[in-house]
């Protein structure tokens, strides 16, 4: 099974790619704050549009969107992760939602651990370190997945 988790976001959208349980690869899409919202989601929608054609998940597994103390924040996420649930339709990919709390308990053992554990568990896990906060939240949110079962 091929899974492709991310972490939504406007400025930076992390994802990973993990296949039959293993790591396959993670990045970043980056798109400039100098574009207007709709070029830079439509940027976001293009490149997993080439990662799902290049790897055909069969699953998406995204972060549940619970609170966020910028209102502005959250209204971007938001709109990032509905092109991201508009693709999975498109290819008819099962998408799975988990909780921060459930990610972080699942990889850590702590539902309140700090990025820097995250991290760390990540490391310990795959053997890669990955610095940028949210292409590890995307990795975290894939292993997570896979050590907690697609029964969620």
């Amino acid at each position: 099974m091929t899974i492709l988790s991310i972490d939504s976001g406007i400025e930076r959208t992390g994802y990973a790619i993990f296949k039959n349980k293993k790591y396959v690869t993670s990045a970043l899409i980056k798109t400039s704050k100098n574009l207007e919202t709709e070029t830079r989601l439509m940027e976001i929608y293009l490149k997993l549009v080439e990662i799902v054609e290049k790897y055909k998940p069969e699953v998406m597994v995204l972060e549940q969107l619970l609170f966020f103390k910028n209102q502005k924040t959250f209204v971007r996420v938001a709109q990032a992760q509905g092109i991201v649930m508009l693709l999975a339709a498109q290819n008819k990919i099962k998408v799975e939602f988990l909780t921060p709390l459930q990610i972080k308990q699942i990889v850590t053992g702590y539902g309140q651990a700090d990025k820097k554990s995250v991290q760390k568990m990540i490391k310990l896990t795959t053997e890669i370190d990955i610095k940028q906060d949210d292409e590890a939240d995307a990795v975290a949110c894939g292993l997570a997945y896979i050590f907690k079962g697609p029964s969620l």
